[in-house]
Formats: structure tokens, C-alpha cells, sequence
């Protein structure tokens, strides 16, 4: 599980608004602003917060440390989603 904060830290290094996020998740833009207004871990649908968690980890993102205690999180550029073809 993640955090509203980590959420919304990985969706800001990946420069995604909610909506890119709803998109990529496949979740509902309404229940992605939801969940990141919510302090702590968001209650909810659990496999609606692995789809956020999937979708950012899918590009390049890495959740790290206790979400409730010490919460992270790393953008990893040389992942493949980052890469270019110059």
C-alpha cells in the first residue's frame, strides 16, 4: 500500500495531473483526487490502490519506506518509460 502523499509525490515526478493518472490506472479521476486529499493511506477499494500504485510504478516510479511513517518515493529516468530514441 501507498500514501496520499506518496501518491501524489510519484504523480508529480512523472509531471501527471489526476487525469493522466485516472487514464493510465484506469480509475476514475474524481476517486484519484479523492484518495489524495485523504491524509495517511487512503481508505477505499484496495484493488483500486494497486491500479494507482501499478499504473506509476509502470513508469518509473519506486514507492519506498513505511507509507505511514517514513514515506518515499524514487523517479527512476533510466527507466524504459523514460527513455528516448535520439
Amino acid at each position: 500500500m501507498i500514501s496520499s502523499c506518496q501518491m501524489r509525490a510519484g504523480r508529480a515526478l512523472l509531471g501527471w495531473n489526476a487525469i493522466e493518472l485516472a487514464k493510465h490506472s484506469g480509475v476514475g479521476v474524481a476517486t484519484v483526487r479523492r484518495y489524495e486529499l485523504q491524509k495517511g493511506i487512503p481508505s477505499g477499494n484496495s484493488q483500486t490502490m494497486h491500479s494507482l500504485q501499478r499504473a506509476m510504478e509502470s513508469a518509473g516510479i519506486e514507492f519506498i519506506g513505511d507509507p505511514l511513517v517514513s514515506p518515499g518515493v524514487i523517479l527512476h529516468l533510466n527507466h524504459p518509460a523514460h527513455q528516448t530514441d535520439d
